[in-house]
């Protein structure tokens, strides 16, 4: 007996539509995986513009948020910026029921050109621990950085409001952190509000060293960075989008094995960043309405960079949110008037609910990946013999509510996920039909309430 699966195909492989069957294997039960969840739902429709807003004026009335600024005034400086989000996080993670766990990462970090004497670099962390035991470990990671500047690197006293440089995205993981605070998630989500990212991403890296020393399972990691303006530099409006910046190939010295694996299958837009890229473009569109993720398919601006580079040079998949059309006046500048023009990275120029719109896309995207399963660990491609059709498999996951495994598929020239299948709980399926040459595939472990995880790439099995 068979069982005909509904699925989405490329225009391509319509002729396969109504061929394609899979034994009646595992469970015979499907899950809806592009249906809204209502705990998602909730968490997006709590996400506030003007809370976020009344964050960001905050952040901006502690004049400068230098890395060397004032540490010891509890109204100007650095240090009471610190203080008071460590304390907002608490608030609120008391109000949610006191499941967030907030608390102060730091280190010395030795004077250098940025810096004109060793500074105390403090990073707040606020942690919501996941509730299934087999989920727990693994960890998504988003952050924000709550230093600024302004025209001159060394200047630790002059104004420096930093509205979207970047308090939008301190904003935007505080209010994500207070809002998920009163949820439960399977795996483990991390607030991160950093400091030293304008003198050389100081506190991400002592974060994510931190990290990599003890062999944390980061499976996704987001860093929100000048997502506060729809206008650009022209005076162009744009609020419908946002752009997600995710790297392919990483430019290393030496070239690891699984890169190496990645080239030679042609899988070079397949590596971990872009999968996760992938499923956030998925969700967050889904649940943000007229609302497009735009993934730009760099590490980052063209030579520039974020928080989001240490994870990806410890290798964890790492993404950038971004708005999409920067106006330079409005960044590392002294506030002034020039010209009949207004420069500073002032709150005048921040747009509220533009950020509260990439906010949402974030929490849709991280509540998605901690309620859903693990990616499928050992996905393989089975290529003993030369056929038309295509052979996957995978190790099982061990998590207690898992349904089954769902097939992807793309054409070599597409950049999202075309086609779709839900296999059953089974550790091998073969795609008839399909082949290899011809398609790239992944392979994603679905939850019973429809919960997908990100996909997996397969690597050949010879």
């Amino acid at each position: 007996m068979t069982r005909l699966y509904r699925f989405r195909l490329s225009p391509l492989a319509t002729a396969f539509s109504l061929m394609l069957t899979l034994p009646a294997t595992g469970s015979a039960a499907t899950a809806d995986t592009q249906a809204h969840q209502p705990q998602i739902d909730r968490i997006v429709a709590a996400i506030s513009a003007q809370r976020i807003e009344a964050y960001i004026q905050k952040l901006v009335s502690f004049h400068t948020r230098h890395t060397a600024s004032d540490t010891v005034s509890d109204t100007i400086g650095i240090g009471a910026a610190r203080r008071w989000i460590k304390g907002e996080l608490e608030r609120c993670g008391a109000a949610a029921g006191g499941r967030l766990q907030v608390g102060l990462d730091s280190y010395v970090q030795p004077a250098g050109p940025r810096l004109a004497a060793p500074t105390e670099i403090v990073n707040v962390v606020a942690t919501l621990p996941g509730a299934q035991k087999e989920s727990k470990e693994r960890l998504y990671v988003v952050s924000g950085h709550y230093d600024s500047i302004d025209g001159d690197q060394l200047d630790v006293k002059g104004f420096a409001p930093g509205a979207n440089d970047d308090a939008s995205g301190t904003a935007a993981v505080m209010e994500m952190a207070c809002v998920m605070a009163g949820h439960s998630f399977d795996a483990t989500l991390v607030f991160l509000t950093v400091a030293g990212e304008e003198q050389g991403l100081f506190g991400s890296t002592h974060w994510a060293e931190g990290a990599r020393q003890k062999n944390l399972n980061i499976a996704g990691m987001f860093t929100n960075d000048i997502i506060g303006s729809s206008r650009a530099d022209d005076g162009r409006v744009d609020g419908t989008q946002v752009r997600l910046f995710a790297e392919g190939v990483p430019a290393l010295k030496e070239m690891p094995d699984a890169v190496r694996m990645l080239l030679a299958t042609g899988g070079e837009n397949d590596s971990p960043t872009r999968q996760l890229a992938r499923h956030v473009k998925e969700v967050g569109e889904r649940y943000v309405p007229n609302f497009k993720v735009s993934v730009i398919q760099r590490r980052d601006r063209y030579l520039r960079g974020g928080d989001h580079m240490p994870f990806l040079e410890r290798g964890y998949p790492a993404l950038r949110f971004t708005e999409p059309n920067e106006d330079f006046r409005h960044q590392h500048q002294n506030v002034r008037i020039e010209n009949y023009t207004q420069y500073g990275d002032l709150p005048q120029f921040v747009d509220p609910l533009y950020v509260a719109r990439v906010a949402s896309v974030n929490a849709a995207a991280m509540a998605s990946l901690a309620l859903a399963p693990a990616a499928p660990q050992k996905v393989q491609m089975k290529t003993s013999q030369l056929e038309n059709d295509s052979t996957l498999v995978w190790s099982p996951n061990t998590e207690p509510d898992l349904l089954g495994y769902r097939v992807v598929w793309r054409e070599t020239t597409a950049a999202q996920w075309q086609g779709a299948l839900f296999v059953g709980n089974v550790t091998q399926t073969t795609m008839k039909g399909l082949s290899k040459d011809n398609y790239f595939f992944g392979v994603q472990a679905v939850d019973k309430d429809g919960n997908a995880s990100v996909a997996t790439y397969p690597v050949p099995l010879r």
